[in-house]
């Protein structure tokens, strides 16, 4: 018998009802595995299960994390490792669900070492992020680390930080830390994973419906509460998809209309990213092309030879 079963998807996929549906029928618990959703400011906004959906099932590590912390996968393996411990203790399934690829790839095939950043390092560079703008540092990555620069958009700013401050720290690329695995908490033939990939014109749909009822149940409430705490807008919540939108909307530079098209299609285009991880990544996930939520419970069961 398998003690975790790991659910992947884009967003609005339906990864939450499949989760639920899963727990009910095997009395099993729902870890969050999903980089937004361990923030506690923005329920509505990265559709995190309600206190309805919660209170159906154990939840661990949904709304845990504040604002102000830079959450990272390291982070999240570190709070996952005991979580499945207790679970595994109480001989309780362990349903993981969420579409943070990187979480599931660290969960089952170890994750990278990476070194501490003094500082100082830290500061010096989010100070040249400023004044430079990420090509800017990405040139200058480029220059010292060429093949891990040539792995990174320009404007990704938030990874180009990560190898520079790598780089200063150590004198090493991030790409030889990355060599140095810790080995998985899942073992081979202790989980089973699959990856929801529905029709890409439905899940869009869903995308912009969906924004349009976090709209309607107070997502501009919580963005406007999160925007009063004046964080860093280089910090990972301050990025939730359709956040920096409703902020620019808050200011005054665009219509509420506006913002909300412009939030729908950045997560489409996330969704569209997360399509192409699963194909890339998990290139051995069996995927649900199933719509149904009965026939997916079946696919699941199928695959992962749950009775």
């Amino acid at each position: 018998m398998i003690q975790a079963l790991c659910i992947m998807g884009p967003t609005a996929s339906g990864k939450s009802a499949l989760a639920l549906a899963l727990a009910a029928r095997f009395g099993a618990e729902i870890v969050n595995a999903d980089s937004m959703q361990v923030y506690g400011d923005l329920r509505i906004l990265t559709a995190r299960p309600t206190p309805a959906e919660e209170a159906a099932a154990p939840h661990h590590l949904y709304g845990c994390v504040d604002a102000a912390e830079r959450f990272s996968v390291g982070a999240w393996i570190g709070a996952v490792r005991p979580v499945l411990a207790q679970i595994a203790a109480r001989g309780r399934l362990a349903i993981l669900v969420g579409g943070t690829g990187l979480y599931f790839k660290a969960l089952t095939e170890g994750l990278a070492a990476t070194p501490p950043i003094p500082p100082d390092v830290r500061a010096a560079l989010a100070s040249r992020l400023l004044r430079d703008g990420a090509p800017g540092l990405h040139g200058d990555l480029a220059m010292r680390d060429p093949r891990a620069a040539a792995m990174l958009s320009p404007n990704d700013a938030p990874r180009i930080m990560r190898a520079l401050e790598v780089f200063d720290a150590t004198g090493e690329s991030i790409l030889v830390w990355r060599d140095r695995n810790d080995p998985p908490i899942l073992a081979a033939g202790a989980w089973a994973g699959v990856a929801l990939a529905p029709p890409r014109a439905d899940l869009y749909a869903r995308i912009d419906a969906r924004f349009a009822a976090m709209l309607s149940a107070g997502a501009l409430d919580e963005v406007a509460a999160l925007a009063g705490r004046n964080l860093d807008p280089l910090l990972p919540c301050m990025k939730a998809h359709g956040a920096p939108a409703l902020m620019a909307h808050l200011r005054g530079d665009m219509g509420l209309p506006g913002a909300a098209k412009l939030a729908a299609q950045d997560t489409r285009n996330y969704a569209k990213r997360q399509f192409t991880w699963m194909r890339g990544q998990m290139p051995d996930w069996p995927q649900i092309t199933a719509e149904d939520e009965a026939a997916r419970v079946g696919a699941v069961l199928a695959q992962a030879g749950l009775s």
